[in-house]
């Protein structure tokens, strides 16, 4: 059956209005103001006991549209593109059982799954110009393969950490950065692998540098949840000084470094929503433990005796 006129129009006034925001993008917002050289923020944290483990830089080109922590069973519903490290069968489809007997790239069995929005070259026509959660949701260029992604567990500086259950989930970053006016969700880190402990929220110029992109999860779990409906109240940020606020459990902290090598001169920019015009603010990442639990004890084990 032939569309209807009123859904004719209201497919082309989809289309206009994401070629907009893409003009507004390239043109407006995420130009020279969304670059700066100098990274004018110092992370200042005690050092802790870590551990890392490899899970490669997703060489397999592991990348959907999906969330399965935030919007599990609708698929694209992410409106953007996400990359992802460990579990190899993440999606909108996924349940505990799914993940639970999927393979993993990352060593040691750690079915566990990481991913965050990719990085792109704006100058260019990447392979999904035409797709949801590419151009279709104005997310236009080439997607940058991470040259490095290192996922890393830290114990506490005051305490002892208890094991993560598994299943948790959790996001860190606020998505919704620039409609939510840059509020107190951003945790956006961008840096440059020569000016270690040292970040912005905007796209750094790193020159022949690698250009660093960090997530820090929270670490203080309520002692009863895997998620809730925001999917951030279950486990919050420890408070200044490092204690866990009243009625939360420390548990390891999860901090996802990712690195790339971006030309230098090119424009670049993350997929966001469309109505967050690729704001470097937004970044974001998520994160659903599906390690064994032998592993989460092995690791929690090793944090604790070497405080």
């Amino acid at each position: 059956m032939a569309p209807t006129k009123p859904m004719t129009l209201a497919v082309a006034a989809v289309a206009v209005l994401v070629l907009v925001a893409s003009v507004v993008l390239l043109c407006g917002r995420s130009s020279a103001d969304q670059y700066v050289s100098e990274l004018d923020q110092t992370l200042s944290e005690p050092a802790t006991p870590s551990v890392v483990l490899r899970c490669g830089t997703n060489e397999e080109r592991h990348l959907n549209a999906d969330n399965p922590v935030v919007s599990p069973g609708i698929p694209f519903g992410a409106h953007h593109t996400h990359e992802y490290v460990g579990n190899k069968s993440a999606d909108a489809t996924s349940t505990n059982d799914s993940l639970a007997a999927a393979p993993t790239t990352c060593e040691k069995d750690d079915q566990s799954t990481y991913y965050w929005p990719v990085l792109r070259l704006t100058d260019g026509t990447g392979h999904d110009a035409h797709a949801e959660g590419g151009g279709l949701h104005g997310n236009t260029g080439e997607v940058l393969k991470p040259k490095s992604v290192e996922i890393r567990y830290e114990g506490s500086a005051v305490s002892d950490v208890l094991p993560m259950p598994r299943f948790l989930r959790m996001i860190t970053g606020d998505p919704m950065a620039f409609t939510n006016d840059y509020g107190p969700k951003v945790r956006a880190q961008w840096g440059c692998s020569n000016q270690p402990g040292r970040y912005t929220t905007k796209y750094p110029l790193c020159g022949s540098a690698t250009t660093l992109r960090g997530y820090d999860f929270a670490s203080c779990w309520d002692g009863n949840n895997t998620d809730s409906a925001s999917h951030r109240t279950h486990v919050v940020f420890p408070l200044v000084g490092g204690a866990c606020p009243p009625r939360t459990f420390p548990i390891p902290r999860l901090r996802v470094t990712v690195g790339y090598d971006v030309p230098a001169g090119r424009p670049f920019a993350i997929d966001s929503f469309p109505e967050e015009l690729r704001d470097p603010a937004t970044d974001h990442a998520m994160f659903v433990n599906v390690m064994p639990e032998s592993l989460m004890n092995e690791l929690v084990g090793h944090l604790n005796r070497s405080r």
